[in-house]
């Protein structure tokens, strides 16, 4: 739902990345060059990114009230 604080394979700190790759991919650029720009070499920290499906508005609908 969210991408977690740090990478599950490493331990980098990446949550703070999500809205610059956003905005990015806004842009039409390609994963490749942001996740290059934004610093992401390994690819335990790309495939969080590359991976990510945004499901919180999906799971927002089916909360109590």
């Amino acid at each position: 739902m969210i991408i977690p604080i740090r990478c599950f394979g490493c331990g980098k700190p990446v949550a703070h990345l999500q809205t610059q790759y956003k905005e990015e991919l806004k842009k039409s650029k390609s994963p490749k060059e942001i996740l290059d720009k934004l610093g992401l070499e390994r690819y335990c920290c790309r495939s969080l990114f590359l991976s990510h499906i945004d499901l919180l508005e999906t799971v927002a609908k089916f909360k109590k009230s």
